[in-house]
């Protein structure tokens, strides 16, 4: 079963991506408003027509995300003076930071609970909009590189104010209410009291059905957050009552950011290319599914291999196979979603996701950051593959000099830096002994909170408390750095890029839409990140392996 399950997933995959990726083409390339756009256009001030340079664009998206992080604490901060609180407390201070920065983040992780901290409207008309608009802005920053791929001689990257509306609009809200229908068919709840399980859409259509907790877990599992109106998240049969919710709610969580290779395609002439880049994505994340699945069902230890199943944290609806592959899906991507516990996996099935979410989530990603993500490792790659010839390195008609690889660089290091230092942080003071276990399975925990919030992909391996002051104020900054820094520099590349001259191809430039290149730039990806990442790992899930 557990084969047929990944089986026709990859087939509707495939069907997808076609058809949503040049739909998605479409919107960011067409010219015309509707009057809804129109509307809000002139409601914030934005001449629709004009374009931006890579500052004033990232300038946008820094200026809507403070705006968005002051309004959501304070929404949570007041929210006992709000009506529909449910007689709910305001949220402390250091919990109301938290949680506006995991939202404005996407990331969404969740130090609480939801159904027993946060009134519907706070969940409603704060979270649930978050999970939209911070999904749109990944998705902007994505195709604002691509356009710097696509044009030559030119600072204009396109107008952010412009994208994030239609993307928000055209693509988020219809796919979650078409989403949200299929899973109240499949027996998902429908009522006010459903949650911010709006981690897969990014989050698209949680409550424009008056908060339904169908709507919310289509946005959830459309891949872009994971944090739950229930503390079982999407184990809860009110949010996935059965194994083909749960195929769906897998399938939201790839299609999004598995058809944006297709407007990369598209958008640079050559959908060739889209397709390296897919296969790069694709590639990584079936020998992360079939690596999580063999783990677990393996059962390595004692208890599991006394028992022949490693069950434990797993609900019987989906067993162990579809719950391996759920946990894989939801760390390839930026979601966070779960149905089982990664605290309880086997000590390499555990390991898994962590490297997922260290690999940068670029398998696929989550929505538009898995795409930025990839783009700039395969800059990295033909920088490198350049180095081995002896000559300047090309990608798409564009030299990676000195600047190029500056920012590419710097994006690749902010992440581990992050999750490194904060580990290290927590384990050298008496913070680490929040964490429910010790010794390496412990120190797992932490790693795996830091590698989660620094990833904005807002899971946890749940045996750890991080309800306290340094907790939320570290993971928080993890949340906020790991988010916005990159995407400066990933526009500051972009900008870079459009101003360039087209380099014709000559003999001597690498293709990059051949299974040569595709291998290159897995080898890459999984060759820095063992680097990176080889000695944390080694004192937590290997040692305890071992």
């Amino acid at each position: 079963m557990g084969l047929i399950f990944v089986t026709t997933l990859i087939a509707a995959l495939a069907v997808a991506y076609r058809f949503l990726g040049d739909y998605m083409y479409r919107v960011v390339s067409g010219t015309k408003h509707s009057a809804v756009e129109r509307g809000i256009y002139r409601l914030v001030g934005v001449n629709p027509n004009g374009e931006q340079t890579w500052g004033v664009y990232a300038r946008s998206v820094l200026a809507f995300s403070a705006v968005s992080i002051l309004f959501l604490y304070a929404f949570l901060r007041l929210q006992s003076y709000l009506p529909l609180s449910l007689g709910f407390d305001n949220v402390m201070t250091h919990g109301a930071w938290n949680t506006a920065v995991s939202f404005v983040t996407n990331t969404n992780w969740q130090w609480y609970s939801g159904e027993s901290t946060m009134g519907h409207l706070v969940q409603m008309a704060g979270l649930a909009v978050q999970n939209f608009v911070s999904a749109s802005v990944g998705i902007a920053v994505a195709i604002a590189l691509v356009r710097g791929f696509a044009r030559h001689r030119t600072d204009q990257l396109g107008n952010f104010w412009v994208d994030l509306t239609r993307i928000t609009i055209r693509v988020l809200l219809p796919i979650s209410v078409l989403a949200a229908i299929a899973l109240i068919i499949g027996g998902a709840v429908q009522n006010l009291s459903g949650g911010t399980d709006v981690t897969t859409l990014g989050g698209a259509a949680q409550h424009i059905t008056g908060g339904p907790v169908a709507s919310q877990e289509a946005i959830k599992e459309l891949g872009t957050n994971g944090g739950g109106f229930y503390n079982t998240n999407s184990a809860h049969p009110f949010e996935n009552p059965t194994t083909w919710t749960n195929w769906i709610e897998i399938f939201l969580i790839f299609v999004i950011p598995f058809s944006l290779p297709r407007v990369f395609g598209r958008m640079v002439g050559q959908n060739r290319q889209g397709y390296a880049i897919l296969a790069v994505m694709a590639s990584l994340a079936i020998a992360s599914i079939a690596l999580t699945n063999a783990f677990e069902l393996s059962g390595d230890g004692t208890v599991p291999q006394a028992v022949s199943a490693a069950m434990e944290g797993k609900d019987v609806r989906f067993g162990v196979s579809n719950s391996a592959t759920f946990a894989a899906a939801t760390t390839l991507t930026s979601t966070g979603a779960v149905n089982s516990f990664h605290d309880s996996y086997t000590s390499l099935g555990g390991m898994m996701p962590m490297i997922n979410m260290m690999l940068g989530e670029v398998a696929p990603g989550g929505v538009g950051a898995g795409l930025y993500g990839i783009l700039v490792l395969a800059v990295i790659t033909v920088f490198v593959a350049g180095l081995m010839v002896g000559r300047t390195p090309e990608y798409l008609g564009k030299k990676i000099g000195a600047r190029e690889i500056k920012f590419a660089s710097l994006y690749f290091l902010i992440t581990p830096t992050l999750v490194l230092i904060g580990t290290a942080a927590a384990m050298a003071t008496k913070n680490h002994e929040t964490a429910l276990n010790v010794g390496p399975h412990g120190f797992s925990e932490v790693l795996y909170a830091f590698t989660s919030a620094a990833n904005n992909n807002g899971s946890a391996f749940a045996g750890i408390t991080v309800n306290t002051a340094w907790w939320n104020t570290a993971l928080g900054l993890a949340m906020l750095l790991g988010r916005f820094l990159p995407i400066v520099l990933v526009l500051g590349l972009a900008g870079s890029l459009a101003r360039q001259q087209p380099v014709p191809e000559s003999a001597g430039t690498l293709p990059t839409h051949r299974p040569l290149f595709v291998g290159m730039v897995a080898g890459v990806t999984v060759i820095l990140v063992a680097l990176t990442f080889l000695p944390a790992l080694a004192l937590g899930p290997l040692a305890e392996g071992l």
